[in-house]
């Protein structure tokens, strides 16, 4: 091709574009158009340098935000042009970290259908293996301790990869290209069960899965430890555990969320509308309220009085395994006792849940933030309707209104939405809202971006507040933002209000 024809364009790309592939899909993107050049992440985002014919260069443009991973998001996409440099391959190329710069970061993602069905194979070498993920699926801001997101900045520095793990980490062309978590069983995290009171393991790996249901099917309470924190389970189906779980967790009444093996299951014992399926099926995976069917052999205890079920699907390869495994509907509610924040670190659950569990099924990847499971539920809207020219209402034409049927509602922002941010219509200097006492969650806002942090908890005590200041220090860190301005509520005795103040009287002083 003629030198003449050649130009080069630099692309700097915005948005959740880090641990959910793109870099290897800007890679086999730059390949299909016959481009050269190279991409790299870096603190703000990635930057993308491409070269070729002008018409390749533009299906690239489009391409790139058209046909992006299914978990990014893309913000802004700034094209300019720059002097070709005549390459002959295109190439990924190492982070850079830039100081002050930042990116948005990627929720916890559920497991996908691929990894699932590696799980569930007896011939695929993470068989029943309890970390399995990729690209698409998988923990994010859980382990993430700094930016750019690269393994060495996660709490999965510590499992070096054995040659399988690596080889899939270095071809562009694996799903598992650059998926900071991969691991399996050979180099990976393991889990163990240790009985309450007793910190040596019963039983280790495969072998503590199928302990754990064995207990839980026979009555026993457990605590677990998943994405961001300890849950608390017991078989949903026996009235006496639940009522163990109960009075050791010191929550008589309030419901707990029960996690069921498959959505046929979930028919079962509930109805289902289809937006209330879509969620339950989707990346996010939250907890669902739905309408409890009478014929259901879930216990009453688990929501006395409620006509209402708290319900989600399994969104980890180690939930997946035991609820296939138990073959029955398992209360999955927050490791805690009442009032607390959910247990984050081993020693921590030895130390809290020892006393309301008999047994802990624990594992070595270390979770830097907190992440209490998301609650949602579907209003349903009226449909419109039109007065006739007698007075009479009807129902319109279907093409004469586009309003929604349903409406998803947030009860709590947590495990795989936070810390996707709102994007605002307007730029903000930067500003921390530290939010109300019950319910807690705060804002950390920066340019046109309001960062929504999880679910606190209600700060009505110590470990959650220091909880809270924890969250408020990640994120700070993670957006490189120092706010300018700190709102509160009015209300001086809420702790939140209190910590506002004393972090405006140490800036004054």
């Amino acid at each position: 091709m003629s030198a003449a024809l050649i130009e080069r364009r630099h692309v700097s790309v915005r948005g959740v574009v880090q641990g959910v592939g793109f870099r290897p899909f800007v890679y086999r993107l730059a390949h299909d158009h016959a481009l050269t050049g190279w991409v790299l992440n870096h603190s703000g985002g990635v930057e993308i340098e491409v070269e070729g014919a002008p018409t390749a260069l533009a299906a690239f443009v489009h391409d790139l935000a058209a046909e992006a991973p299914p978990l990014a998001r893309i913000v802004a996409v700034d094209v300019d042009d720059v002097p070709p440099v005549g390459e002959d391959t295109f190439e990924i190329r190492h982070s850079v970290a830039q100081a002050g710069r930042y990116q948005l970061i990627s929720p916890d993602i559920a497991t996908c259908a691929d990894c699932r069905r590696e799980l569930l194979d007896p011939a695929d070498r993470r068989y029943r293996y309890p970390f399995t993920n990729c690209t698409n699926c998988g923990p994010r801001f859980t382990i993430i301790r700094d930016i750019p997101y690269d393994r060495p900045l996660t709490t999965m520095a510590a499992f070096p990869m054995c040659p399988a793990c690596q080889a899939e980490y270095d071809d562009p062309l694996d799903r598992r290209f650059h998926a900071q978590p991969n691991a399996c069983p050979v180099c990976g995290p393991h889990v163990w069960l240790e009985h309450a009171g007793r910190p040596e393991p019963a039983a280790e790996r495969d072998d503590a899965l199928r302990l754990a249901v064995e207990m839980l099917l026979d009555g026993k309470v457990l605590a677990l430890k998943g994405l961001g924190g300890f849950h608390l389970a017991c078989d949903a189906t026996n009235r006496t555990a639940v009522k163990t779980l109960r009075a050791r967790k010191r929550r008589p009444d309030r419901p707990l969320a029960v996690m069921m093996p498959a959505l046929d299951e979930v028919r079962r014992h509930c109805h289902v509308s289809p937006a209330e399926e879509e969620l339950l099926t989707s990346q996010q995976a939250p907890v669902v309220l739905l309408r409890w069917r009478a014929e259901s052999n879930i216990v009453p205890q688990v929501a006395p009085g409620n006509l209402y079920l708290g319900v989600m699907l399994p969104y980890t390869p180690l939930h997946h395994v035991l609820l296939r495994d138990a073959g029955r509907p398992l209360v999955m509610t927050s490791g805690n006792l009442s009032d607390e924040p959910i247990a984050r670190e081993n020693d921590e659950a030895r130390r809290r849940l020892g006393p309301l569990a008999d047994a802990l099924l624990l594992h070595n990847r270390d979770i830097h933030a907190r992440y209490d499971d998301s609650v949602l539920f579907v209003t349903h809207l009226p449909q419109p309707v039109m007065a006739s020219a007698a007075g009479a209402k009807q129902s319109p034409p279907t093409q004469s209104t586009n309003l929604p049927i349903y409406q998803p509602q947030f009860i709590r922002r947590s495990r795989g939405y936070a810390p996707f941010p709102i994007h605002l219509p307007f730029h903000v200097r930067p500003t921390l809202g530290v939010g109300p006492e019950l319910k807690s969650t705060f804002c950390l806002a920066r340019d046109e971006f309001a960062f929504l942090s999880q679910h606190i908890g209600d700060l009505e005590n110590l470990e959650t507040l220091e909880h809270f200041e924890h969250s408020v220090d990640l994120f700070k860190h993670l957006f490189r933002v120092d706010p300018d301005l700190v709102a509160h509520d009015l209300h001086p005795d809420y702790l939140s209000t209190r910590w506002a103040l004393e972090q405006d009287a140490e800036a004054i002083g």
